[in-house]
């Protein structure tokens, strides 16, 4: 799905926010209302590679903020389970505590409607 330079499907979901706290209505297009965003999907928390590229948007966050852009993540994790990453260290296997919400999607809904479901599920 080619998403570029369009509006983005919208949905609300629990996420973890950049503060630490759990949101039960995270809404998408609330969330980015007047802005652009860079919402990308990972596969799993506490992962060996996803990590990296979490933590590479983590420092860049300024710089996409100075740009009117709100970064997003998303992943099938509970958001339990994001709390628990982003709790962890980085230097112990978590990503410690990111600037930018962690959206919780247990149920593959938002990964569907984006089609970006890998196909083993």
């Amino acid at each position: 799905m080619h998403l570029i330079g369009h509006q983005a499907p919208d949905f609300t979901a629990a996420a973890i926010l950049s503060d630490g706290s759990i949101k039960d209505d995270f809404n998408l297009h609330q969330q980015t209302s007047g802005r652009y965003a860079v919402l990308f999907f990972y596969p799993l928390d506490f992962t060996f590679v996803c990590p990296s590229e979490l933590l590479a948007f983590n420092h860049r966050v300024s710089a996409f903020t100075d740009r009117n852009t709100d970064i997003i993540s998303v992943s099938i994790d509970s958001h339990f389970t994001h709390l628990a990453w982003r709790n962890t260290p980085v230097d112990k296997g978590g990503v410690g505590q990111l600037n930018y919400p962690m959206v919780a999607d247990p149920s593959h809904r938002i990964v569907n409607s984006y089609g970006v479901q890998a196909a083993s599920g």
